[in-house]
């Protein structure tokens, strides 16, 4: 059979059942394939069914819809743009490549050990943070901080992986021991890796127990962040727990930015 030969119509509904980056390449094998992956159609079945429960606010909600009437607009505008929500304390985002939910939790909606305590924790604002507010570590021994989602906001069916994001400036003590990142399903398989999470420290000044270890990478928006570790996500009502710790060394560590734990589908 010839697809091109088919209406309009019916190749929007086979690029439907496709992916977004399926639909884009798809597009070029004629102007009828390409009109047909313009079509609102198609783009709506790759949008979250819930997306208006998802912001919640109904007046962002018609704000937006206004400022992106076509689906695909909206879609773009979604993958290339975080979206505060829950009172600014997560963010939203489609995966570009896939449509998969993406989320960001806000340093302000984690549980930091010390955090409430001004003389460990400080809490500023940095402009390009996506969020009102960072976690600035003014000095702590017991380095801990955690937080556990629901899989049921996540897209089904679907490996993810949690990345710590921050910045380091003019950071010290993170040099004696390495720190642990747990991710996993509560009551179930979970994973603890020990990792590097000061990029800045030279090899020479590490002690045996870093070798070989995995350090932060930046991101293009100039953050660092390092995978905490991944799961796959059933489609069940599971809670997710995320941990990071370091607590056997002796020394005060400082100069840690906390931004916030992003959760998003994982590159394999």
């Amino acid at each position: 059979m010839d697809l091109q030969a088919l209406p309009e119509g019916c190749i929007a509904n086979i690029l439907s059942l496709t992916t977004p980056l399926d639909a884009g390449r798809l597009s070029l094998i004629s102007r009828t394939f390409c009109s047909a992956a313009q079509s609102d159609s198609v783009w709506e079945r790759f949008l979250p069914s819930d997306l208006e429960s998802i912001i919640s606010d109904s007046r962002q909600f018609s704000s937006l819809i206004a400022a992106y009437p076509s689906k695909k607009a909206l879609y773009l505008h979604l993958s290339d743009h975080p979206l505060l929500i829950d009172h600014g304390r997560k963010s939203f985002q489609l995966d570009k490549r896939t449509g998969k939910k993406c989320y960001m939790i806000a340093a302000r909606d984690l549980t930091i050990i010390w955090g409430s305590t001004p003389e460990y924790w400080e809490w500023i604002t940095l402009p390009e943070s996506r969020f009102k507010e960072v976690a600035k570590l003014l000095a702590v021994c017991w380095f801990e901080i955690r937080r556990n989602i629901s899989t049921i906001i996540l897209s089904p069916g679907t490996q993810y992986a949690a990345f710590l994001v921050y910045k380091m400036i003019d950071a010290h003590g993170f040099h004696l021991e390495p720190a642990e990142l747990t991710v996993g399903i509560v009551g179930g398989i979970s994973s603890t890796k020990s990792v590097c999470l000061d990029p800045n420290v030279e090899e020479r000044h590490l002690g045996p127990n870093f070798q070989g270890l995995e350090r932060p990478k930046e991101r293009s928006d100039g953050w660092l962040e390092i995978e905490m570790g991944d799961f796959f996500n059933l489609g069940l009502e599971d809670e997710v727990e995320m941990r990071v710790i370091e607590i056997d060394s002796k020394w005060w560590k400082h100069g840690f930015f906390l931004q916030g734990i992003e959760v998003r589908p994982k590159i394999v």
